[in-house]
């Protein structure tokens, strides 16, 4: 059982990002070739499927998020790339398995970068996944939530930089 909970992207913000990303760019679907098979979709935490109608989209997860909260980022702000299922009736929505945290592959590499209530970068920490992915996952967000300043963390690819999920400090 994952002590913490992975966020997908909200599900007002997927309606927007199907329409124009956070780069200004509208949304162009297409579907998912072997090539894309296995890549993160951020909206229901899933990998893609060959033949899935996706979208490789910018998406600002902080700035989203600080447009929440009332947080102020500033500099820390940043987008980048993630895929979602194109269209809101080709997702099935999260379907989390509480064992295991998504995107779980052992020998990959993640940034754990934490952010405290202002949206201001609070540290980070890199991450090569354990063979007990879970357990490992575990103890990185214990660490990072250990700061009382740290109010979420986004998990990161480290090759692409792109988000692959956010975690909000447990209520």
């Amino acid at each position: 059982m994952t002590r913490y909970t992975a966020q997908p992207i909200d599900p007002t913000a997927l309606k927007e990002l199907r329409d124009v990303d956070d780069a200004g760019r509208a949304c162009v679907p297409y579907t998912a070739s072997a090539d894309d098979a296995g890549s993160p979709l951020r909206c229901c935490l899933r990998p893609v499927r060959e033949c899935d109608r996706i979208a490789l989209v910018s998406y600002a997860p902080l700035r989203r998020w600080a447009a929440q909260t009332g947080a102020a980022p500033g500099a820390y702000d940043e987008q980048g790339p993630v895929f979602l299922h194109a269209f809101a009736d080709d997702c099935p929505g999260p379907d989390p398995d509480p064992e295991r945290y998504p995107f779980d592959r052992p020998g990959a590499l993640r940034t754990l970068r934490r952010y405290d209530a202002r949206g201001h970068i609070a540290g980070g920490r890199l991450l090569e996944i354990p063979a007990d992915a879970t357990t490992g996952f575990d103890a990185a967000l214990d660490e990072a939530f250990a700061d009382p300043a740290v109010v979420l963390v986004h998990v990161r690819a480290v090759e692409y930089g792109c988000l692959h999920f956010a975690v909000r400090r447990p209520a």
